[in-house]
């Protein structure tokens, strides 16, 4: 099994930055990919970035050249380093894992763009 602990959310004006992590309980190369996907109330969820385990990144087309996914293998950590925010961002975000062909999901984020 793996847990995994998000921090980082909070609220933040229009074009603002913000850096999700999360931490895993086991070392992250073991895990096939990790990444962030993100859900509102009655809304579908959407995928915001993955990284595989060799360190390729993949991002949704609406925050492409904006957020960016980085992991840091001697922390069991995946970042999510989150630039030119947008009120459409405000989101709960989670931390996703696929390991040992099982996904497992963190408890959220909640990220908010606001005046």
């Amino acid at each position: 099994q793996v847990q995994l602990v998000e921090s980082g959310g909070g609220l933040v004006q229009p074009g603002g930055s913000l850096r999700l992590s999360c931490a895993a309980s086991l070392n992250i190369l073991s895990i096939s990919a990790m990444g962030w996907y993100r859900q509102a109330p009655g809304k579908q969820r959407e995928l915001v970035a993955t990284i595989s385990s060799h360190g390729t990144p993949n991002y949704a087309d609406s925050v492409k050249g904006r957020f960016t996914i980085s992991t840091d293998n001697a922390k069991n950590t995946v970042y999510l380093q989150m630039n030119s925010l947008k009120p459409e961002d405000t989101d709960v975000y989670c931390c996703y894992a696929h390991y040992m062909w099982q996904d497992y999901w963190g408890q959220g984020t909640q990220v908010t763009i606001s005046t």
